[in-house]
């Protein structure tokens, strides 16, 4: 009999169910839902009409994550003809940090009548970045503190992480603070309605809760000097125990076999962070190569056998990939977010769908030679995560005349998506942790042969791209695998069940020299912005909070 494993991948804008065949080392099938809420910005979706967000929002419907799984695997099952006994094991990559407030049993507040209507009860997707001050606040006390922990960030804390968000709760609604037993990673949320055990991921809480497996979390003292009530706000208000990857998080519970089909006793792997799932996805479990996972945003994955501080990065955990590797993790917020910006902002005759605008403005921008646009971006359209680490600084273009085309506005965004990568990868070899080469995936890496040439050519470095269109869903699909043991699944090590699944295509992206050249030059144009704009001007702040209705910037 076959042994199967799926993968459970949970996006900005929809889930992924990903069937594999752990036997053939093959995908069988894959099902998308798209969240019925989506991304929730201007109003939350109540009976009656709520008050407006504000800008930065981004929340959630819980809601949503169950009805994904109680659609997309029972119907991936009956497509491929493959029973629920013969799926060994489950999986789970999610986007991070997404978290939510919930109950001692795990309810989510927002779905409580007394506090539907409350935004702080909802989800805060990991593009909630309305805690930026809350994470200044705490960066400057660990500086001034000299926790031990901050060099593991970049000496930075991101108003997308998980304590940023509960201050931004405990400040802004104390009786949602109060009301909620746990504030927990969607990640852990749904292993815990998967499996009834409440835990939290090495993942999430090394990346996004400034945990590690050597020091814990920081003291309650520094707690306490955030804020009096936050003083134990590890023990009393986050899930009891935190489990390693690679690890079985638990056994699938009969209330989630009635949701999904799947038997009940299917090992569920311990949760990880989409990009990092992406990693062994895209075939890599050993140092030097760095992974570009190019969706929404663009994050960057890099193992490493030893732990070195790295301005900017968004962290560095031991086995927060791999078992027995450090993994690093940098990122750019916006990368399809900016593209779709583009497509439904700038006028293109003749197309009218934005899959037509797509199309026609990545073909214009294909004509176009390097320096040929006279125009420079900074690609900061939802902020700056690596290596500035800012999500209050805006995107930028400058070069702008009358003749200026649509076609050479969308080609110097990519420029400038490409540049932001290169700051990160000289930053991570500055510090003596080497990119040697570049792997692409996600959606990008397979719709656009322009976007991963432009970055090979501006980085100096061959990109292969993933075979996979799916490498989060696969990678969480290996870890299924591998929890449910080696007589079931076949598996011994995480490296063999990569080896056997994931694979690379024969295609791939060599810098062009001429244009390598050109692009040397307009990096260090670009850097003079990014550096003046970012660290010593003030300008962009200035605007976001007279945008903000603020009457004294």
């Amino acid at each position: 009999m076959s042994a199967y494993s799926i993968g459970l991948d949970f996006g900005t804008e929809e889930a992924r169910a990903l069937l594999v065949d752990l036997s053939a080392g093959s995908e069988v099938a894959v099902e998308h839902y798209r969240y019925r809420h989506g991304v929730i910005t201007s109003t939350l979706p109540v009976d009656e009409p709520s008050e407006p967000l504000g800008t930065s929002w981004a929340l959630q419907d819980p809601e949503d994550y169950l009805r994904a799984i109680g659609t997309a695997v029972p119907s991936l099952l009956r497509r491929s003809d493959v029973g629920p006994e013969e799926v060994v094991g489950v999986g789970v990559s999610f986007t991070s940090c997404t978290m939510l407030p919930v109950t001692a049993e795990g309810r989510p507040l927002c779905t409580l009548l007394q506090y539907r209507r409350n935004p702080h009860a909802w989800v805060k997707l990991w593009k909630h970045h309305t805690p930026q001050p809350q994470a200044r606040r705490i960066e400057d006390l660990a500086r001034t503190r000299k926790e031990g922990w901050l060099p593991r960030y970049g000496d930075s804390v991101s108003s997308e992480w998980l304590f940023p968000k509960i201050l931004e709760t405990l400040e802004m609604s104390p009786d949602i603070y109060e009301a909620a037993d746990y504030f927990i990673e969607a990640a852990d949320w749904i292993t815990w309605k998967l499996t009834g055990l409440c835990q939290m991921s090495a993942c999430t809480a090394g990346y996004k809760a400034f945990w590690s497996s050597d020091r814990g979390f920081p003291s309650r003292s520094f707690f306490a000097e955030i804020h009096p009530k936050l003083e134990a706000v590890v023990s009393t208000k986050l899930p009891p125990r935190v489990t390693p990857v690679g690890a079985t998080a638990g056994l699938l519970c009969e209330e989630a076999s009635r949701l999904n089909g799947l038997r009940a006793g299917t090992p569920v792997a311990t949760p990880i962070i989409d990009a990092h799932s992406s990693a062994l996805g895209a075939t890599v479990t050993r140092p030097g190569r760095m992974v570009l996972i190019m969706g929404t945003s663009l994050c960057q994955i890099l193992l490493a056998e030893s732990l070195r501080p790295v301005r900017g990065i968004a962290g560095a955990v031991e086995g927060g990939v791999v078992p027995g590797l450090v993994g690093y993790e940098a990122g750019q917020p916006s990368l399809g977010d900016t593209f779709a910006w583009a497509a439904n902002t700038l006028s293109v005759e003749g197309a009218e769908s934005e899959a037509d605008r797509f199309l026609a403005l990545e073909d214009g921008a294909a004509q176009l030679r390097p320096g040929g646009t006279g125009l420079l971006a900074l690609d900061w359209l939802n902020g700056n995560r690596s290596i500035l680490d800012d999500s209050e600084l805006s995107g930028m273009l400058i070069g702008l005349t009358l003749s200026t085309s649509a076609y050479e506005v969308y080609r110097a965004l990519m420029e400038a998506c490409a540049f932001g990568a290169r700051v990160v990868i000289e930053e991570f070899e500055a510090q003596g942790v080497p990119a040697e080469d570049l792997v692409a995936c996600g959606g990008l890496a397979h719709s656009t042969r322009l976007l991963p040439q432009i970055i090979a050519d501006v980085c100096g470095r061959t990109i292969r791209v993933a075979e996979s269109s799916e490498t989060s869903a696969l990678g969480a699909a290996i870890y299924g695998g591998v929890a449910a043991g080696p007589s079931r699944s076949g598996f011994r090590s995480v490296d063999e069940a990569v080896a056997r699944v994931a694979r690379l295509e024969d295609r791939q992206f060599v810098p062009n020299a001429g244009a390598e050249r050109i692009y040397d030059h307009l990096y260090a144009e670009y850097r003079t912005l990014h550096d003046y704009l970012g660290k010593q001007n003030s300008v962009m702040k200035v605007l976001r909070q007279l945008r903000e209705g603020s009457t004294e910037p």
